[in-house]
Protein backbone atom coordinates (compact mmCIF):
# COMPACT_ATOMS: atom_id res chain seq x y z
CA UNK A 1 0.00 0.00 0.00
CA UNK A 2 1.35 3.72 -0.95
CA UNK A 3 1.01 5.92 1.79
CA UNK A 4 -1.12 9.19 1.04
CA UNK A 5 1.10 11.91 -0.78
CA UNK A 6 -1.17 15.13 1.15
CA UNK A 7 0.99 17.81 3.20
CA UNK A 8 -0.54 20.61 4.45
CA UNK A 9 1.63 23.65 4.14
CA UNK A 10 2.67 26.29 5.86
CA UNK A 11 2.09 24.39 9.52
CA UNK A 12 5.04 22.31 11.24
CA UNK A 13 5.30 18.23 10.55
CA UNK A 14 4.08 17.07 13.83
CA UNK A 15 0.86 19.16 12.90
CA UNK A 16 0.19 17.45 9.86
CA UNK A 17 -3.26 15.86 9.14
CA UNK A 18 -6.93 16.43 7.92
CA UNK A 19 -8.12 15.04 12.15
CA UNK A 20 -10.73 16.90 14.12
CA UNK A 21 -7.61 17.55 16.45
CA UNK A 22 -5.28 18.94 13.85
CA UNK A 23 -7.84 21.33 12.34
CA UNK A 24 -8.42 22.76 15.73
CA UNK A 25 -5.12 23.29 16.34
CA UNK A 26 -4.09 24.89 13.32
CA UNK A 27 -6.79 27.55 13.55
CA UNK A 28 -5.66 28.57 17.10
CA UNK A 29 -1.75 28.59 15.49
CA UNK A 30 -3.15 31.35 13.32
CA UNK A 31 -5.24 32.99 16.21
CA UNK A 32 -2.09 33.03 18.23
CA UNK A 33 0.74 34.22 15.63
CA UNK A 34 -1.22 37.00 15.15
CA UNK A 35 -0.93 38.23 18.71
CA UNK A 36 1.74 38.81 21.45
CA UNK A 37 0.23 36.40 23.95
CA UNK A 38 2.29 34.91 26.36
CA UNK A 39 1.63 30.96 25.04
CA UNK A 40 1.49 27.67 27.34
CA UNK A 41 2.00 24.57 24.93
CA UNK A 42 1.04 21.47 26.87
CA UNK A 43 1.32 17.87 25.97
CA UNK A 44 3.49 14.98 26.16
CA UNK A 45 6.96 13.70 25.16
CA UNK A 46 6.72 13.81 21.40
CA UNK A 47 3.98 15.50 20.43
CA UNK A 48 6.24 18.94 18.52
CA UNK A 49 5.82 21.70 21.15
CA UNK A 50 8.66 23.13 20.07
CA UNK A 51 8.18 22.95 16.66
CA UNK A 52 4.36 24.55 17.95
CA UNK A 53 6.09 27.26 19.01
CA UNK A 54 8.66 27.54 16.37
CA UNK A 55 5.50 27.77 13.73
CA UNK A 56 4.19 30.21 15.91
CA UNK A 57 6.84 32.71 16.02
CA UNK A 58 7.69 32.36 11.85
CA UNK A 59 3.91 33.17 11.50
CA UNK A 60 3.80 36.31 13.79
CA UNK A 61 5.50 39.71 12.91
CA UNK A 62 8.66 39.52 14.82
CA UNK A 63 9.21 36.39 12.48
CA UNK A 64 12.44 38.32 11.37
CA UNK A 65 13.95 38.10 15.31
CA UNK A 66 15.05 35.63 17.15
CA UNK A 67 13.72 32.26 18.54
CA UNK A 68 15.31 31.04 21.60
CA UNK A 69 14.80 27.45 22.22
CA UNK A 70 16.22 26.86 26.23
CA UNK A 71 15.32 23.33 27.99
CA UNK A 72 14.74 24.25 31.68
CA UNK A 73 15.16 20.56 32.56
CA UNK A 74 18.27 19.65 30.74
CA UNK A 75 20.52 23.07 31.78
CA UNK A 76 22.16 22.45 35.73
CA UNK A 77 20.00 24.45 38.35
CA UNK A 78 23.10 26.54 39.32
CA UNK A 79 23.77 27.34 35.58
CA UNK A 80 20.00 28.25 34.67
CA UNK A 81 20.13 31.88 35.86
CA UNK A 82 23.01 32.84 34.18
CA UNK A 83 21.77 31.14 30.86
CA UNK A 84 18.46 33.25 31.10
CA UNK A 85 19.65 36.35 32.28
CA UNK A 86 23.30 36.38 31.72
CA UNK A 87 26.13 37.64 34.12
CA UNK A 88 28.76 40.36 34.54
CA UNK A 89 32.29 39.55 35.09
CA UNK A 90 33.34 38.30 38.56
CA UNK A 91 29.73 37.25 38.94
CA UNK A 92 30.76 33.41 40.15
CA UNK A 93 34.02 31.52 39.55
CA UNK A 94 35.11 31.37 36.16
CA UNK A 95 33.09 34.36 34.93
CA UNK A 96 36.25 36.12 33.33
CA UNK A 97 33.73 38.52 31.26
CA UNK A 98 30.42 39.55 31.40
CA UNK A 99 27.33 37.57 29.01
CA UNK A 100 24.75 38.25 27.83
CA UNK A 101 21.89 35.59 28.42
CA UNK A 102 19.17 33.90 26.74
CA UNK A 103 16.62 36.77 27.04
CA UNK A 104 19.03 39.74 25.82
CA UNK A 105 19.90 37.10 22.59
CA UNK A 106 16.10 36.93 22.14
CA UNK A 107 15.28 40.79 22.40
CA UNK A 108 12.48 41.57 19.89
CA UNK A 109 11.86 37.82 18.99
CA UNK A 110 10.51 34.77 21.04
CA UNK A 111 12.10 32.75 24.05
CA UNK A 112 10.99 29.30 23.99
CA UNK A 113 11.08 28.27 27.75
CA UNK A 114 10.97 23.82 27.19
CA UNK A 115 10.28 21.75 30.53
CA UNK A 116 8.68 25.19 32.74
CA UNK A 117 8.06 23.46 35.40
CA UNK A 118 11.40 21.81 35.96
CA UNK A 119 12.91 25.49 36.73
CA UNK A 120 13.62 25.90 40.46
CA UNK A 121 11.67 28.45 42.95
CA UNK A 122 14.19 30.69 42.73
CA UNK A 123 13.98 31.61 39.06
CA UNK A 124 10.48 31.20 38.50
CA UNK A 125 10.35 34.05 41.16
CA UNK A 126 12.23 36.47 38.51
CA UNK A 127 10.55 34.63 35.21
CA UNK A 128 7.50 36.19 36.91
CA UNK A 129 9.10 39.68 37.35
CA UNK A 130 10.00 39.46 33.39
CA UNK A 131 6.31 38.70 32.65
CA UNK A 132 5.20 41.69 35.03
CA UNK A 133 7.48 44.55 34.24
CA UNK A 134 10.05 43.40 31.03
CA UNK A 135 13.32 43.48 32.76
CA UNK A 136 15.94 42.10 34.95
CA UNK A 137 19.10 42.23 36.38
CA UNK A 138 22.34 40.07 35.19
CA UNK A 139 23.29 37.41 37.97
CA UNK A 140 25.86 39.85 40.00
CA UNK A 141 24.57 43.06 38.00
CA UNK A 142 22.82 46.16 39.10
CA UNK A 143 21.79 47.80 35.98
CA UNK A 144 17.89 46.72 35.18
CA UNK A 145 18.10 45.37 31.67
CA UNK A 146 14.99 46.24 29.64
CA UNK A 147 13.53 42.85 27.51
CA UNK A 148 11.08 43.05 24.41
CA UNK A 149 10.50 39.60 23.93
CA UNK A 150 7.75 37.36 23.72
CA UNK A 151 7.41 34.29 25.86
CA UNK A 152 6.18 30.80 25.12
CA UNK A 153 6.68 27.76 27.69
CA UNK A 154 5.89 24.09 27.15
CA UNK A 155 5.63 21.22 29.92
CA UNK A 156 4.16 17.42 29.60
CA UNK A 157 3.32 18.06 33.42
CA UNK A 158 0.16 18.57 34.93
CA UNK A 159 0.94 22.39 36.00
CA UNK A 160 -2.10 23.05 38.20
CA UNK A 161 -1.07 19.34 40.11
CA UNK A 162 2.68 21.00 40.32
CA UNK A 163 0.74 24.40 41.85
CA UNK A 164 -0.95 22.31 44.33
CA UNK A 165 1.94 20.04 45.25
CA UNK A 166 3.56 23.45 45.79
CA UNK A 167 6.64 23.03 43.42
CA UNK A 168 5.28 26.02 40.80
CA UNK A 169 3.88 29.37 41.44
CA UNK A 170 0.17 29.98 41.52
CA UNK A 171 0.74 33.64 40.03
CA UNK A 172 3.80 31.84 37.77
CA UNK A 173 0.91 29.62 36.63
CA UNK A 174 -1.79 32.40 35.94
CA UNK A 175 1.20 34.70 34.00
CA UNK A 176 2.16 31.98 31.85
CA UNK A 177 -1.66 30.38 31.12
CA UNK A 178 -2.65 33.29 29.28
CA UNK A 179 -3.39 30.88 25.72
CA UNK A 180 -3.35 27.36 26.53
CA UNK A 181 -2.50 25.30 23.53
CA UNK A 182 -3.44 21.19 24.01
CA UNK A 183 -1.27 19.18 21.81
CA UNK A 184 -3.28 16.10 21.39
CA UNK A 185 -1.14 12.90 21.41
CA UNK A 186 -0.40 10.64 18.47
CA UNK A 187 -3.11 8.00 19.65
CA UNK A 188 -6.02 10.77 19.69
CA UNK A 189 -5.65 11.30 16.46
CA UNK A 190 -4.76 8.19 14.19
CA UNK A 191 -6.60 9.63 11.07
CA UNK A 192 -3.32 11.81 10.45
CA UNK A 193 -0.90 8.52 11.09
CA UNK A 194 -0.90 7.74 7.59
CA UNK A 195 -0.12 11.16 6.30
CA UNK A 196 2.43 11.72 8.84
CA UNK A 197 4.44 8.47 7.49
CA UNK A 198 4.30 10.06 3.38
CA UNK A 199 6.06 13.30 4.92
CA UNK A 200 8.81 12.01 6.96
CA UNK A 201 9.28 9.03 4.14
CA UNK A 202 9.83 11.14 1.99
CA UNK A 203 11.78 13.26 3.86
CA UNK A 204 14.61 11.14 5.37
CA UNK A 205 14.23 9.30 1.41
CA UNK A 206 15.57 12.34 0.09
CA UNK A 207 18.00 12.58 3.01
CA UNK A 208 19.61 9.42 2.40
CA UNK A 209 19.21 9.22 -1.46
CA UNK A 210 17.05 6.46 -1.78
CA UNK A 211 13.85 5.52 -3.12
CA UNK A 212 10.82 5.82 -0.83
CA UNK A 213 9.55 2.58 0.96
CA UNK A 214 5.63 1.39 0.73
CA UNK A 215 4.12 -0.13 2.99
CA UNK A 216 2.15 -4.17 3.08
CA UNK A 217 -1.21 -3.85 4.37
CA UNK A 218 -0.69 -6.18 6.99
CA UNK A 219 2.68 -3.36 8.02
CA UNK A 220 -0.23 0.11 7.88
CA UNK A 221 -2.68 -2.11 10.20
CA UNK A 222 0.26 -2.33 12.69
CA UNK A 223 0.85 1.56 12.04
CA UNK A 224 -2.53 2.71 12.32
CA UNK A 225 -2.99 -0.28 15.71
CA UNK A 226 -0.54 0.82 17.25
CA UNK A 227 -0.32 3.06 20.45
CA UNK A 228 2.49 5.34 19.98
CA UNK A 229 3.48 6.18 23.12
CA UNK A 230 6.59 8.22 22.23
CA UNK A 231 4.10 10.03 19.64
CA UNK A 232 5.15 11.54 16.44
CA UNK A 233 8.72 11.49 17.30
CA UNK A 234 8.91 7.79 17.93
CA UNK A 235 6.89 7.81 14.02
CA UNK A 236 9.79 9.76 12.80
CA UNK A 237 12.59 7.79 14.14
CA UNK A 238 10.60 4.00 13.09
CA UNK A 239 10.21 5.90 9.51
CA UNK A 240 14.05 6.94 9.69
CA UNK A 241 15.20 3.16 10.88
CA UNK A 242 13.64 1.52 7.95
CA UNK A 243 14.78 3.94 5.34
CA UNK A 244 18.42 2.52 6.86
CA UNK A 245 17.76 -0.90 7.27
CA UNK A 246 15.61 -1.86 4.28
CA UNK A 247 17.17 -3.30 1.42
CA UNK A 248 13.84 -3.14 -0.56
CA UNK A 249 11.32 -0.54 -0.98
CA UNK A 250 8.46 -2.96 0.86
CA UNK A 251 8.03 -2.34 4.36
CA UNK A 252 6.33 -5.70 6.39
CA UNK A 253 5.70 -6.45 9.64
CA UNK A 254 8.72 -8.69 9.90
CA UNK A 255 11.02 -5.12 9.35
CA UNK A 256 8.97 -3.36 12.31
CA UNK A 257 10.43 -3.14 15.47
CA UNK A 258 9.25 -5.69 18.47
CA UNK A 259 7.57 -2.98 20.61
CA UNK A 260 4.88 -2.90 17.11
CA UNK A 261 4.48 -6.69 16.85
CA UNK A 262 4.30 -7.41 20.27
CA UNK A 263 7.73 -9.80 19.97
CA UNK A 264 8.73 -10.70 23.47
CA UNK A 265 12.04 -9.07 24.73
CA UNK A 266 14.98 -10.14 23.07
CA UNK A 267 16.24 -13.83 23.78
CA UNK A 268 18.70 -15.47 26.09
CA UNK A 269 22.09 -15.53 23.29
CA UNK A 270 22.16 -18.36 21.07
CA UNK A 271 25.05 -20.64 22.67
CA UNK A 272 22.21 -21.58 25.48
CA UNK A 273 19.44 -22.85 23.10
CA UNK A 274 21.97 -24.33 20.57
CA UNK A 275 21.09 -27.83 20.40
CA UNK A 276 24.32 -28.47 18.23
CA UNK A 277 26.33 -26.84 21.12
CA UNK A 278 27.73 -29.42 23.53
CA UNK A 279 28.67 -27.43 26.68
CA UNK A 280 30.42 -30.68 28.16
CA UNK A 281 33.12 -30.80 25.41
CA UNK A 282 32.96 -26.86 24.38
CA UNK A 283 31.68 -24.91 27.54
CA UNK A 284 30.16 -21.98 27.83
CA UNK A 285 31.89 -18.70 28.58
CA UNK A 286 29.10 -17.16 31.48
CA UNK A 287 30.42 -14.09 31.99
CA UNK A 288 29.71 -13.51 28.02
CA UNK A 289 26.81 -14.70 28.11
CA UNK A 290 25.64 -12.70 30.69
CA UNK A 291 26.99 -9.20 29.00
CA UNK A 292 25.25 -10.55 26.06
CA UNK A 293 21.92 -10.79 27.49
CA UNK A 294 22.44 -7.27 29.54
CA UNK A 295 23.69 -5.87 26.48
CA UNK A 296 20.46 -6.98 24.41
CA UNK A 297 18.19 -6.19 27.46
CA UNK A 298 19.38 -2.22 27.41
CA UNK A 299 18.93 -1.66 23.64
CA UNK A 300 15.95 -3.28 24.20
CA UNK A 301 15.19 -0.60 26.67
CA UNK A 302 16.92 2.51 24.96
CA UNK A 303 14.54 0.93 21.74
CA UNK A 304 11.01 1.17 23.63
CA UNK A 305 11.88 4.48 25.33
CA UNK A 306 13.24 6.52 21.90
CA UNK A 307 16.63 6.56 23.10
CA UNK A 308 15.44 8.73 26.26
CA UNK A 309 18.35 6.99 29.00
CA UNK A 310 16.09 8.46 32.21
CA UNK A 311 12.83 6.01 30.84
CA UNK A 312 15.26 3.38 29.82
CA UNK A 313 16.48 3.77 33.28
CA UNK A 314 13.69 3.62 35.20
CA UNK A 315 12.08 0.85 32.70
CA UNK A 316 15.03 -1.29 33.83
CA UNK A 317 14.38 -0.48 37.32
CA UNK A 318 18.19 1.10 37.42
CA UNK A 319 20.04 4.87 38.34
CA UNK A 320 20.06 6.86 34.83
CA UNK A 321 23.83 6.66 36.74
CA UNK A 322 24.08 2.76 36.79
CA UNK A 323 22.63 2.62 33.32
CA UNK A 324 25.16 5.14 31.79
CA UNK A 325 28.13 2.91 33.20
CA UNK A 326 26.87 -0.17 32.04
CA UNK A 327 26.58 1.29 28.60
CA UNK A 328 29.79 2.63 28.82
CA UNK A 329 31.28 -0.64 29.95
CA UNK A 330 29.05 -2.49 27.27
CA UNK A 331 30.17 -0.97 24.52
CA UNK A 332 26.55 0.76 23.94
Amino acid sequence: MTLSNGINSGVCPEMIGDSPAFKNINELISKVSATDSTVLILGESGTGKELIAKTIHLKSSRCKKPFIPVNCGAIPMDLLESELFGHERGAFTGAIAARAGRFELADGGTIFLDEIAEMPAILQVKLLRVLQERSFERVGGVKTVQTDTRIMAATNKDLEQEVKAGRFREDLFYRLNVIPVNIPPLRQRKEDILALCSFFVRKHADRFGRQPVTFSDEAVNIFMNYEWPGNVRELENTIERLLVLKDDNVVTPFDLPERMTGKKIPELPSIIDDEDANPFVAGIDLNSAIEEYEKRLILHALELNNGVKSQAAKYLNLNRTTLIEKMKRLGI
